[in-house]
């Protein structure tokens, strides 16, 4: 089963490993100009996602005083997020170890032999890219993580524990996830190991061969080896940082004056410039996952606009019917839903499946963030957990529908089968949306722990909540000494 590939040195790596198949290429590819400029592009698409859009995003969404801080905190945890990625985050998460299943090692710390001459792999057999630009790709997924889950806990938390958290997050919870879904030896590996079973000539000989094989096959993150698929992150991104941010929520408590004061966004207009900011790096986010600039990135690129736009219409829709009035930030709202519901999709299903995805995700997270969240009273400020958890619980269980070929989806490339082409894998619906739950409760479960774990820690540390004074003052000059705004 495919998920997104993961760094390899492809072709003359694998022959090295395999000492068989020397006739399935004569050199080692190199990487193609147009693929490169494509994900060098996709890279700055989406740091764009994150600063400034979901910066400008969440700071329109809170009060005047507290819009200096949630700018602060989410500039400064991709800087965190970028030195923790680069000094062993890359190898922890893109390399193979003792851990295998889990994590992987320190192979690449520092970065480590991730030179300007060496390659990753693409999903293609014989395609790369330059490893450093698949390196900085990564990078911005892992920023853009814990940057959304302080949304969940905004206007209240310390910026000291925001930066603690941060670096035990994502050492703990989103290196091992980003692991577990996208690590794998990459196709080249795959399909060598697979032509030397196939010429092999005596028994001895084969079963060696497949020996080779199941041990490329087991070179794997655990969620990738049961089959589940995720293009672009509905698992590693949206569904950890919504069921972190969901913990923070419950465990930082409720904001002072919450469900009794008027708590409305301060700016509706820097909200409606950070979400169309989100939507257009939103597309290096999902086509750039592809690794290539061909038709697969084109097909992420028509679902990242058509179920962003039914969801937008979606949300407006429901919501005008509920209350009597559509609104900008109904509207806004949906469409993020809607990003993160095609996310995990992206690559995998066909428009007109994404288009039937947007408009579920955009009514199901109204319901969520409406009246789901008034009905248990938890105070997710800027709806994390009801826009990025359940939208992506929602894509990733759908991802395993939608990449059906009869619904019109691209299929699950099979590379053992026919070794060197994109042959595509049989289809089966239960064992599709098996190994997707899988999954998603996986990660439910490690986020969840590992976010509970880690907000304590956070506290015994530094403290997670600011005081009530600093609440009351507002958290830009209780926290930073500056104001957003000076009339």
């Amino acid at each position: 089963m495919m998920s997104r590939i993961t760094m390899r040195t492809a072709l003359a790596a694998s022959f090295s490993l395999l000492g068989a198949g020397a006739a399935f290429a004569a050199d080692a590819p190199v990487p193609n100009k147009g693929d490169t400029a494509w994900m060098l592009v996709s890279t700055v698409l989406v740091l764009l996602m994150t600063i400034p859009g979901l910066a400008l995003f969440y700071g329109g969404l809170v009060r005047t005083k507290n819009m200096l801080s949630v700018l602060s905190q989410v500039f400064a945890i991709v800087c965190l997020v970028s030195i923790l990625w680069v000094t062993f985050g890359y190898s922890l998460a893109f390399t193979g170890g003792a851990l295998g299943d889990f994590i992987g090692g320190f192979d690449k710390a520092f970065l480590s032999g991730v030179t300007a001459e060496s390659v990753a792999a693409t999903f293609s057999n014989g395609v790369v890219i330059p490893e450093l630009v698949y390196m900085a790709f990564q990078m911005t997924f892992a920023c853009i993580t814990p940057a959304l889950i302080v949304g969940a806990f905004a206007e209240r938390m310390r910026f000291s524990a925001v930066l603690v958290f941060t670096a035990l997050w994502v050492t703990f919870v989103y290196f091992p996830i980003a692991h577990m879904v996208w690590y794998w030896a990459g196709p080249d590996a795959v399909a060598a190991a697979a032509k030397a079973v196939a010429e092999a000539g005596d028994a001895a000989a084969k079963a060696a061969a497949q020996a080779k094989l199941d041990a490329v096959m087991a070179d794997a993150g655990l969620i990738y080896k049961w089959g589940a698929l995720d293009f672009a992150g509905g698992t590693v991104v949206h569904i950890n940082a919504g069921i972190a941010g969901l913990v923070g929520a419950l465990m930082l408590g409720k904001r002072i004056g919450y469900g009794k004061d008027l708590m409305a966004p301060h700016s509706l207009t820097m909200t409606m410039i950070g979400a169309a900011l989100l939507w257009v790096g939103w597309f290096g986010f999902n086509a750039g996952s592809n690794l290539e600039a061909n038709g697969v990135a084109g097909l992420a690129m028509v679902n990242t606009f058509v179920a962003t736009a039914a969801a937008g219409l979606s949300w407006l829709l429901v919501e005008w019917a509920a209350k009597g009035k559509p609104t900008l930030l109904g509207l806004v709202s949906g469409a993020v839903a809607g990003l993160v519901a095609v996310t995990p999709a992206s690559g995998f299903a066909g428009p007109m499946g994404s288009l039937v995805l947007g408009l579920v995700s955009g009514a199901v997270c109204y319901f969520f963030v409406s009246t789901v969240k008034n009905a248990f009273g938890y105070d997710d400020t800027l709806d994390v957990f009801g826009i990025h958890c359940v939208g992506g619980i929602l894509g990733a269980i759908a991802t395993g529908i939608l990449v059906n070929p009869a619904l019109g989806g691209a299929g699950i490339p099979d590379y053992v089968s026919k070794p060197g082409s994109l042959a595509i894998a049989d289809y089966d619906l239960i064992t599709a949306l098996v190994a997707q739950t899988k999954g998603v409760l996986l990660t439910i479960v490690w986020s969840g722990i590992g976010s509970v774990i880690i907000f304590k820690v956070t506290d015994m540390i530094v403290g997670l909540r600011v005081s009530t004074e600093a609440e009351r003052e507002g958290l830009d000059i209780a926290e930073h000494d500056e104001r957003a705004y000076n009339y």
